[in-house]
Order: structure tokens, then C-alpha cells, then sequence
């Protein structure tokens, strides 16, 4: 066994959040002994798979505060860097056929409708008040959610949508973002600052009288060292970590999929937003085809309605386009040893499944069912998440470990707030009135408990 230098701060997890979180200790709070740990390079495993898109609508007016301060701080970056992290804002584009949307207006009266002009209803088929989504400049895009609620101003502005589309929800401070981009940054930034990395997969870890010992399985043997501090910001990991350090975390890991090809077909627009069907679907297939699901137990449930979701998305400068659906609902539990494709939950068939989902809003899209681009890129990652999903951010203990997780399909996104939270717990920083409600103590809190379980966990 090796032993190498202590440090102050060991941070597991070289993704997007534990980049984050040694971005904000090094350039706001000046930390000079940090060290990220992971058996991988950085940004290589579930950062990898990230959808890239951000956004401040969320049913819980806590996360819509969480991820607006999350998208300033990306702002923040983008002005210094001059974009590196390729920022867009066109918003999101989230549809529906339901005549009724009073639920709806009444989270976005919740989330909006306390600050003057940031709720805009739109019934009439010209509308002067309302921004069409064509400006995708982060710089002067503006704030707040429009509701088109009528069927002739939709047409016109989603002209790929279905054209029984009751009312779109176009959230506004949302877009895309490189999280690589992002990462590769903030990784330049901090290396002079004091921060190093350690590629290895973490053995132990175990609490002496005042600091960690951490033990490594590395390339060269089993290396040893002590930290003042440990940040368990590991991903679909972070339930072992904190296994190690004798805490149990209620997460859960998911398996979700997403497919991208290019769009010879040019079925959606390159100027439409990210756009997300809202509504339960029931699949569209051939007589034959159904009854030969329906005799298969393993299979029958996609004749059956499925939760919706569907989002769709113009992808990079070309003519690609990326399609995603969040309809899994088993738990994997990630081998270290396997790569992701080896999860159980991922599907052969879901470029099939999420095309012809996805066609329901834009018909367009339905040449593509019976001939799926072969140059198509399938790909999968983990939500890990809590049941309500909001992350756990801050003290795991009394004992100077913190957290930085859970933060199941809103990684890139979240990264920013999530780092500059955890950062600010460590060092003892100012926090935000929300920030005790993203640690573990929210368990023990009865109104909030009421609060999360009465609360859509805003998944998309």
C-alpha cells in the first residue's frame, strides 16, 4: 500500500456535479487542497448521457428557485467565457390536447404569477404581447411562461405540432447547454487553483479521530490518504459512498434512454424549442401488431397507456435531432464493471418505441417507424433520484462529510446551484433560504414531508 499526500477536501465523483463543487470551493471560497476522485475520466459515465437542456419550470416553487439560481450561475459563466458552454434559450415548447389546464395554471400561477408579466395568457389567434420562439440569443431572451390557448396562434408558432394541441406551455428561461463544454471549463479553471484529480475506485473510507482515511484501488496498487473532509458527490453511486460512511440514502436509480439521428425527413423544425408532449399515450400499432403484444406478458403493457414525456429536440447545427422518453420506472443498481448498455433496462427497441411516441405530436416523424435511421445513436444513463425528486445537497453527518446527488435527469442543469450549494455548507457560507430543505433533514420535517408528497415531481 502507497500512501500519497492528505489533502483538504476529497470530492468522489469526476461528473458534472462533483466538477461543479470544486469549481465553487476553488474560485469562490479559495480552497487550495482539493482533490476529485473517480475511477473513470471525468464527465465519462452518466454525464455523458446528459440531455444538455435546462429549465426553471418545475411544479415545486423551491426547485424553480434551485434551478434559477443554477441558471445564472451558468449565465455567469457563459459571459466570462464568452459561451464556451454553448448556451441557447428558445424554451421549452410542453403541449397538450386536454381542454382544461386549470392544474396546470394553477402550479404556474404558484411558480410565476407573483412577479408582474411573468404569467402571459394568450386566447387569440395574433397575439402582439407574445415573443415567438425563433431567438435563440440566452442574452436577450426574456422570463416568465406564455400560454397559447388557441389552436390557429399554435399552428402557426409549432407548425410540426398535432394539430389537436389544446394549449402549449412555452416556459421561457429554459434551453440547451454543452455540459461537456461546461466541465472542460470549469476543470481549466480550477487545476492552478489547488484542485487535482485521482483516477481510482474508492475501497474504504473510515472516520479517525479527526479525518478520513480513504483507500483507492488504482492502476498503481492500493493507495492510501487522508482527507479533513469527504463530499460524496459520486451519481448513481452516492448510496454506496454513504454506505461507507455509515449513512443509508434514500436514492434510487433509474435507467433512462434516448435516441438521436439525423432528420433527412426534416419531420421538425431547427428553430422549434425542446418540445415535450405532456399527455398519456396509448401507441399506435397495426392490428396484427397488437394483438401479437397483447399475447406477450412481457410486452402487452405497450398496448396499454403510457405516462407522457415524449420530448423532442433540434440536435447540434446539422439536421440531427434528439428524441427522449422517461417511461421506466424499474430500479437498476450500475455494475462498476459493465458498461451502461449492459443494464437490464436498456432496450433494443426503444428507438422504435420513442419514435412512434414522439410522432403523436409531430406527425411528421411517422415515416421514421417503419424505417428507423440506421446512423442512429441509442444511448442510456441513470436518473438517480429521491421519491420526490429533489436533490440532497449538504452535511451527510456531524463529522465533515458532505453531499452533492441525487439529482436524477437534472444534472447539467442543477450542477452549477448544487456545487456552489455544497461549496457553501463546507465552507460555512451564506445559504439560500432553501438550502436545509435539500439536505436530509427535510425527512424529519412534517410540512415538508406534506408538502413534497401533495407536490408532482416534475420528471420529464
Amino acid at each position: 500500500m502507497k500512501n500519497i499526500n492528505d489533502v483538504e477536501i476529497a470530492i468522489v465523483g469526476a461528473g458534472i456535479v462533483g466538477i461543479a463543487t470544486a469549481y465553487y470551493l476553488c474560485r469562490k471560497y479559495q480552497r487550495k487542497s482539493v482533490l476529485l476522485i473517480d475511477s473513470r475520466d471525468p464527465m465519462s459515465y452518466t454525464s455523458a448521457q446528459s440531455g444538455d437542456n435546462y429549465r426553471n419550470w418545475w411544479p415545486s416553487p423551491l426547485m424553480t428557485s434551485f434551478t434559477n439560481h443554477s441558471i445564472s450561475l451558468m449565465q455567469d459563466i457563459a459571459r466570462e467565457s464568452h459561451n464556451v458552454l454553448q448556451m441557447k434559450q428558445r424554451g421549452y415548447a410542453l403541449a397538450t390536447r386536454r381542454p382544461d389546464i386549470d392544474d396546470l395554471l394553477a402550479t404556474l400561477e404558484s411558480n410565476y404569477g407573483s412577479s408582474d408579466g411573468l404569467l402571459r395568457i394568450h386566447t387569440a389567434s395574433a397575439s402582439s404581447a407574445y415573443a415567438e420562439p425563433y431567438n435563440e440569443n440566452w442574452l436577450s431572451a426574456i422570463d416568465g411562461v406564455d400560454v397559447l390557448s388557441n389552436k390557429e396562434l399554435i399552428q402557426r408558432t409549432f407548425p410540426a405540432f398535432d394539430s389537436n394541441v389544446e394549449h402549449v406551455l412555452h416556459v421561457r428561461r429554459a434551453g440547451t447547454i454543452s455540459g461537456q463544454q461546461m466541465g472542460a471549463y470549469m476543470l481549466e479553471q480550477v487545476k492552478p487553483l489547488g484542485c487535482n484529480r485521482l483516477r481510482g475506485h474508492v475501497e474504504s473510507i473510515v472516520r479517525g479521530d479527526d479525518r478520513y482515511t480513504l483507500e483507492l484501488s488504482t492502476q498503481e496498487g492500493i493507495l492510501s490518504f487522508k482527507a479533513d473532509t469527504i463530499i460524496n458527490a459520486a451519481g448513481p453511486y452516492v448510496g454506496s459512498i454513504a454506505e461507507m460512511l455509515g449513512v443509508t440514502l434514500p436514492v434510487e436509480n433509474v435507467f433512462h434512454q434516448k435516441v438521436a439521428f439525423e432528420d433527412r425527413l426534416q419531420a421538425v423544425p431547427r428553430n422549434q424549442p425542446f418540445a415535450i408532449d405532456l399527455d398519456e399515450i396509448t401507441l399506435d400499432w397495426r392490428e396484427d401488431e397488437r394483438i401479437a403484444l397483447e399475447e406477450d406478458s412481457d410486452l402487452s403493457w405497450l398496448t396499454k397507456p403510457i405516462a407522457g414525456g415524449i420530448h423532442c429536440r433540434p440536435e447540434g447545427a446539422g439536421r440531427w435531432i434528439k428524441l427522449g422518453w422517461a417511461y421506466n420506472r424499474k430500479i437498476s443498481q450500475p455494475d462498476n464493471n459493465q458498461p451502461l448498455i449492459d443494464d437490464p433496462a436498456y432496450d433494443a427497441n426503444f428507438p422504435e418505441l420513442v419514435i412512434r411516441g414522439a410522432a403523436r405530436l409531430n406527425p411528421k416523424l411517422k415515416p421514421y417507424i417503419e424505417g428507423i435511421p440506421k446512423g442512429r445513436v441509442h444511448y442510456g444513463g441513470y436518473y438517480t433520484m429521491t421519491q420526490e425528486n429533489w436533490p440532497l445537497i449538504g452535511p451527510l453527518d456531524n463529522n465533515g462529510a458532505f453531499i452533492a446527488g441525487a439529482l436524477s435527469g437534472f444534472g447539467s442543469m442543477g450542477a452549477c446551484a448544487a456545487g456552489s450549494l455544497c461549496a457553501s455548507w463546507v465552507c460555512e457560507g451564506e445559504l439560500p433560504d432553501y438550502a436545509e430543505a435539500l439536505t436530509l433533514k427535510r425527512y424529519n420535517d412534517p410540512a415538508l414531508l406534506a408538502e413534497m408528497s401533495a407536490t408532482n415531481i416534475g420528471l420529464l
